[in-house]
């Protein structure tokens, strides 16, 4: 498969494939993976870390006050942090806390919902603003409504830079610019979402995957908060 520059672009699979994709194209894992031509693994890996971020849920979060957590170098102002989240529809963490960005979050953000864990994460990937930004289940810890949400702020933010995410969400896949359809570890199919919708086996994977949302995702309030 080819992953164009500067479009947003959706994997879809029943399984682990569209994250196992994630993983070669972030270099976690050995493959042939070229980029620009050059085999990714003869790229220097602290020039890969830098141009390719990528972001899931078992990313770490240290502890330390919001904002560190956000910008653990100090690179930004409120602004920008404020902007990240806005985007990563996050601005309740912020309201939500003692301090705003002063407040302390514990180590793996222990004191944090799951929800705005997921969100704090995908801020701060925003944030860091990097060339090629890999995405893994971002919003599948929030209700429907915030997930709208993040998925057009998200489109709109990463526009003209490459952004892949890997998921089922039919609100993320509508957002995207191209959808890629993976059976097996091998591609079957590309198209819009809209495009892709004509495919049985593509309609019952998205729809499949947003009815077990649903009941996932059943406690959820409009914050995308768990009770």
């Amino acid at each position: 498969m080819r992953v164009p520059p500067g479009l947003t672009t959706a994997l879809v699979s029943a399984d682990t494939g569209a994250a196992d994709v994630v993983d070669r194209l972030g270099r976690y894992t050995a493959s042939d993976t070229r980029w620009g031509g050059i085999p990714l693994r003869d790229v220097e890996i602290g020039e890969v870390r830098r141009r390719v971020l990528v972001s899931d849920n078992e990313s770490y979060l240290f502890a330390g006050a919001l904002r560190e957590v956000l910008d653990p170098h100090g690179d930004h102002t409120d602004a920008e942090i404020g902007t990240a989240l806005h985007v990563a529809g996050a601005d309740d963490v912020v309201t939500s806390m003692p301090d705003g960005l002063d407040s302390a979050v514990e180590p793996q953000g222990r004191n944090l919902s799951g929800g705005q864990r997921q969100r704090v994460r995908l801020a701060r990937a925003l944030l860091f603003d990097p060339e090629v930004l890999l995405l893994v289940e971002p919003t599948s810890a929030v209700d429907a409504h915030t997930e709208s949400t993040i998925a057009e702020r998200l489109h709109e933010a990463r526009s003209g830079r490459t952004t892949v995410v890997a998921g089922t969400s039919p609100l993320l896949l509508d957002r995207a610019d191209l959808v890629v359809l993976l059976v097996d570890g091998r591609v079957t199919a590309v198209g819009t979402h809209g495009e892709l919708l004509d495919r049985p086996d593509y309609r019952t994977l998205v729809f499949r995957g947003a009815s077990d949302d649903e009941n996932g995702r059943g406690g959820a309030d409009d914050e995308g908060t768990p009770r």
